[in-house]
């Protein structure tokens, strides 16, 4: 399920992850580390400037039962946006 980056811009997230300055597999980590944190149906929002992320964290999602809803280039890092589940 993905969403339109405009609607992303909009999304009110229950936690931000600054992952910003980390390679691989440093958002991940931080992600899993954080999740527990993120109410079931909350939004978890990644920052990233490790290109990677786009492609790790959509994986790692779908493998936990998450719902990956997209990503977007802002002022030189990447914000991603997953939905926790359960």
């Amino acid at each position: 399920m993905s969403v339109a980056s405009e609607e992303l811009k909009d999304l009110k997230s229950d936690l931000v992850v600054d992952a910003r300055g980390t390679s691989c597999p440093g958002p991940i980590l931080a992600a899993k580390k954080n999740i527990g944190q993120v109410p079931a149906g909350g939004i978890m929002e990644v920052l990233a400037t490790d290109s990677g992320t786009k492609k790790d964290l959509p994986a790692w999602t779908r493998k936990m039962g998450y719902d990956y809803l997209g990503d977007f280039e802002d002022s030189g890092y990447i914000r991603l946006f997953l939905r926790k589940v359960k």
